[in-house]
This record gives structure tokens, sequence and C-alpha cells, in this order.
């Protein structure tokens, strides 16, 4: 099966062999510049592993939008992987409930953190944004993120907070641009008020936009670039991806995601209905 790339040449949605699809799941942006960063983000996961089908799909805003690109892969096999740092209502509902909808036969995989390979990429933007590499006590760390009403999203930011904390020997505390506190601004203040006096913002952020814009403004001096385009963020979708092909997701799938399969089974999950639909809170829209 072949399908038509944006540019209108077509390209196959299956590798030789009937290797399962990589399908990058972004959230979508007004800002331009997530969308060339993403498309440039696949780009070097395509060079990592030439021959796999790799694909993107948008939950909203840009296209192409998920059901589009699942539509594309008619009944062939796919793994979706959220360009998401953490759980919440897209990874938990909006994504199975678009792959349920969808004729493909599907497995969702976790989001892409908390990961040490999201560490890597936040210590290294750090430092190209000038932080030193041996700063010192009065040094600290916000981790600005985009903030979710979802208890196990905060979580996993909490969790990252603290994977980067020990690799930089400094305290890093979280900040949100929406739906949660302490915002970036307040969490200055405190480190401040703790006497910390050179305070670096890290951009916890797939992608330029509003949000990052905004936390990188209240930075009293460093403020990181987003994760972009580092290596790290092509090999942590491979990851996610290779993990969801061999496993049932373990601890760490997001709630709702359709996996029929056992360890090492072929068997994938093609529901004839979709998911009923399920009350939850509103959720933030991102940058």
């Amino acid at each position: 099966m072949t399908a038509m790339t944006l540019m209108g040449r077509p390209t196959s949605t299956a590798a030789p062999g009937g290797t399962p699809a990589l399908v990058v799941v972004a959230h979508g942006s007004r800002d331009p510049r997530a969308l060339s960063t993403v498309r440039a983000l696949l780009d070097r996961v395509r060079a990592l592993r030439p021959g796999l089908p790799v694909h993107l799909g948008h939950i909203e805003l840009n296209e192409p939008l998920l059901p589009d690109t699942l539509a594309a892969l008619g009944d062939g096999a796919a793994v979706l992987v959220p360009l998401l740092l953490s759980r919440g209502h897209h990874v938990k509902r909006d994504i199975p409930e678009m792959a349920a909808a969808s004729p493909a036969r599907t497995r969702v995989a976790a989001p892409l953190g908390p990961h040490p390979l999201l560490v890597d990429a936040l210590h290294d933007r750090l430092v190209q944004g000038g932080r030193p590499v041996d700063a010192g006590p009065d040094h600290a760390v916000v981790l600005a993120s985009a903030g979710s009403r979802d208890p196990d999203s905060r979580t996993d930011t909490a969790r990252t907070a603290a994977l980067l904390s020990a690799r930089l020997g400094a305290p890093v505390v979280p900040a949100y641009a929406s739906a949660a506190a302490p915002t970036v601004p307040e969490a200055v203040r405190a480190l401040e008020a703790r006497g910390h006096r050179d305070i670096a913002v890290a951009s916890y952020f797939t992608a330029p936009g509003r949000f990052a814009t905004e936390c990188a403004a209240a930075a009293p001096r460093i403020a990181s670039a987003p994760l972009g385009t580092h290596p790290a963020m092509a090999r942590l979708l491979l990851h996610r991806y290779d993990r969801a092909l061999v496993t049932d997701g373990g601890t760490n799938a997001p709630e709702g995601a359709r996996d029929a399969s056992t360890r090492g089974s072929a068997a994938w999950a093609r529901p004839a209905t979709t998911h009923p639909a399920r009350e939850s809170a509103p959720h933030p829209a991102h940058a």
C-alpha cells in the first residue's frame, strides 16, 4: 500500500517483511517553527533506522492530522509514539481513541518522559545556552514545561526534574506555563529566596512555541532552547517504538493504549468500534 506525502510523492506505508510503521504523534502548533522542527526530527529518525516507514500525525492545529495519517495506512500495522513528554489527556484519551477509530492495527507507546535520554538532551541544551559545566552551589535550574491538570503529568515532570538534578548536582524545580503551579516566575523567586543567585531555565518542550517563548522570557539570565532535534530525541522515539513492539507496555504504558500482544506476539488490536467516550477534566491547549 502507498500513501501520498505532503509534497505529492508516493511513499510506502509498510516496510519489507511487514515491519510496523512508526507514527510520531505531535501535538501541533500555530508557530511555524514547531512543524519544521518536528519534520527535521523525523528526518533524524529515518537516518538512524533506514527502511523503517516513519510518518507524522498531529493531534490538532497542523496537517497531517493523526486520523488522516492512520487512514492512509489502511489496515497496516503501526506503533504510535507520542512526541509528548509526560502522561496526560492526549496520551490517555485522545491518541488511543483516534487509533481505535482507524482501520489500522495499532499499538500506542509510552510518552517520551521521563527517561535518561531526555536528561541528556536537557543537560546539553543548558550548556549550549551558557550554563557553566562546573556551576557552583549558587546555581539552580527551573524545569519549564507546558503543564497539565493531570496529576500523572506533574508526577512525570517531577521525576524528570529529579533526574536532571542528580545529573547537575544542583536543585531543579519543575514549573509550568499553564494549568499547574508554580509558574516559572514563582519558581525563580522561590529559588532566589533560598539563596540561589544564578538560575537557569531549562526548556522542557519538544519544539518552539508560545509556551516555550513565554517561559524563556521569564528566565533571569540563561534559558535553554527546546529539545527539538537533539540526537537523544531521535534515539528515544526509536526506543519507545522498539519497546512497544516487544512488551505490553508494563507500568509505563499510557492508560487506554490498545495492545493485545504478549511478549513477541504478532497480534495487533483492531477493534470493530471506537472506545466509548469518557468524561475527563478539560485540558489546556498547547502552543
